[in-house]
C-alpha cells in the first residue's frame, strides 16, 4: 500500500551526508601563498568601515520605526 512504500522510504537513508573533502573553485583556482598574503582587516569590510554600516543600520531602523508609527496613527 501507500504507506508501506511511504514507510520504507522514511526508513531508507537517502541522504548520507555531504563529502568528507569539500572542494572550492576559489581555492583550487589560487596558490596557497595567495591566502598566506591576504590580510584581513576587521575595520574595513568590503570598502566600508564597521562605523559607516552601524550608521547605515541605525537609519534604516529608524525609518521603518518612523514608518511604523505613521501606519499606526494614520492607518
Amino acid at each position: 500500500s501507500d504507506y508501506q512504500q511511504l514507510d520504507y522510504n522514511l526508513r531508507v537513508n537517502f541522504f548520507q551526508g555531504g563529502p568528507l573533502k569539500t572542494q572550492s573553485l576559489m581555492r583550487d583556482s589560487y596558490t596557497p601563498d595567495i591566502f598566506q598574503k591576504a590580510v584581513i582587516d576587521p575595520r574595513h569590510w568590503h570598502g566600508r568601515t564597521i562605523n559607516e554600516l552601524g550608521r547605515w543600520y541605525e537609519k534604516y531602523f529608524l525609518d521603518l520605526n518612523v514608518q511604523k508609527a505613521m501606519k499606526k496613527k494614520y492607518g
